[in-house]
């Protein structure tokens, strides 16, 4: 039945229309973001999960740098220990030349004077970003150091951080002591620490140089009545100050792998997150590609479907002419 009061052929297909407009717009938004998922109205629960995983990747991207800056720290503490012990063989080298006769002593320890300086500077510049791992200079130095190496979210949804500790000192003799020259009590210190030359049962307390604050061992310095067994014992203590150096840089290095470590499961974690988040919320570009185009062919056959239903009541004047 025709009716010029009612027409709903016109009726149906405007509402056709209405809902091919909101399919297309649909289909035009995640062209265009990229995403099937882009608010929570669109899926309310995948929506909540990527946006959390967004945010745990933002959180491993701080642990990243805070891992870089951490590497970057120890890295420079393994360099300069590593130079340490190369002048503590040259200062080996200095004890062994002076124990042969006739030999000046007092221009060796001329040149012992300027190694011992270097080794100084060397603790003293061994700094990245405030922190020195190599220097004591007052007792707020004598904390344990910390690098960020993780995190974590529990079941629960709470949250926690991971980190990489190094204790920079306890008893001298364990591998915790990393100071190269402490000038506040001298203990901390492995060329400032005393227990080295007590431990090995010398006749003097030596160190190599007394802290700067802690003038109360004997100093290795060379004179001309200085002993031959007074020389010997220097170089014993002098090669068990070595030994240890050696051993705390091995710490070092394999603190720096282990950061290296984390670093690259921190970038291998990151990528996986990313890569969870686009299966949940990224659009098929294909197969939206393609519902775009058909939408678009529906689009303008509903408008030409309506244009002819609003042209039916016109018909009806037909009848009456």
């Amino acid at each position: 039945m025709t009716s010029i009061v009612t027409n709903t052929s016109a009726a149906n297909a405007l509402q056709a229309l209405r809902s091919l407009n909101s399919g297309l717009q649909q289909a035009q938004g995640r062209v265009s973001s990229g995403l099937r998922v882009e608010s929570a109205a669109d899926n309310a629960a995948y929506w909540s999960i990527a946006t959390t995983m967004r945010s745990d990747n933002k959180a491993l991207s701080a642990v990243s740098d805070a891992l870089g800056l951490g590497a970057a720290t120890v890295d420079t503490a393994y360099s300069a220990m590593s130079q340490a012990i190369d002048v503590m063989s040259e200062i080996k080298a200095r004890f062994v030349a002076a124990t042969e006769a006739g030999v000046d002593k007092t221009k060796i320890n001329e040149e012992l004077d300027q190694l011992k300086a270097q080794l100084r500077s060397t603790a003293q510049s061994a700094s990245f970003s405030g922190q020195n791992w190599l220097y004591m200079n007052s007792p707020e130095d004598n904390v344990d150091r910390s690098v960020t190496s993780g995190f974590t979210r529990e079941a629960d949804g709470s949250v926690s951080l991971q980190s990489l500790t190094y204790n920079l000192y306890s008893d001298w003799d364990t591998p915790n002591v990393s100071f190269l020259v402490d000038d506040e009590s001298g203990d901390a210190g492995i060329v400032t620490n005393s227990a080295y030359a007590d431990r090995l049962g010398t006749a003097s307390d030596w160190v190599l140089f007394n802290g700067e604050r802690h003038q109360v061992h004997r100093e290795m310095v060379l004179t001309d009545a200085t002993t031959t067994d007074e020389i010997q014992e220097m170089l014993q203590v002098t090669e068990t100050m070595t030994a240890k150096m050696t051993e705390v840089g091995s710490r070092l290095g394999s603190l720096s792998k282990g950061i290296a470590m984390q670093q690259a499961f921190a970038s291998n974690l990151q990528d996986s997150i990313s890569s969870g988040i686009g299966r949940l919320v990224d659009a098929d570009m294909e197969t939206e590609s393609s519902k775009l185009a058909a939408l678009q062919t529906q689009q303008q056959l509903a408008t030409q479907s309506l244009s002819i239903a609003n042209r039916a009541p016109q018909n009806i004047l037909s009848l009456f002419q």
